[in-house]
C-alpha cells in the first residue's frame, strides 16, 4: 500500500480509500512515520467523514486504510497547512513538491 501512496504523491493524483468504514477521497501530501506508525497526511476533499466538515486536513494510519486506489484526477500541489497542526513526523518517506 505504501507504494501506491508514494506514486500518488509523486504524480499529484487523488486517492480513494476506506477508513473507519467510510469512503474517503483525498489529496495525499505527506507519507511518513510518527511514533512507529506509517501515516498519510491528506487533504480530504470528498467522501464521508466520521467527524468534522469537509474539506479538511486529516492524518490516516496506513494500516487502517483499505481498498486504496489512485484516481485519474490530479491536484495542483502543496496547500497551506495551519501552523503547527500537522507538523510532527519521525521521518518522511514522501512529500508533495
Amino acid at each position: 500500500m505504501g507504494n501506491i501512496i508514494i506514486e500518488a504523491i509523486a504524480n499529484k493524483k487523488l486517492i480513494e480509500f476506506y477508513y473507519n468504514n467510510c469512503l474517503r477521497i483525498a489529496e495525499p501530501h505527506v507519507y511518513g512515520v510518527t511514533n512507529g506508525v506509517r501515516q498519510v497526511l491528506a487533504y480530504q476533499i470528498g467522501g464521508q467523514s466520521s467527524n468534522g466538515v469537509l474539506p479538511d486536513w486529516r492524518r490516516f494510519d496506513l494500516g487502517q486504510m483499505s481498498k486504496i486506489a489512485i484516481l485519474a484526477q490530479t491536484f495542483p500541489g502543496r496547500r497551506p497547512i495551519p501552523s503547527g497542526k500537522h507538523s510532527s513526523w519521525d521521518s518522511r518517506i514522501a512529500i508533495v513538491d
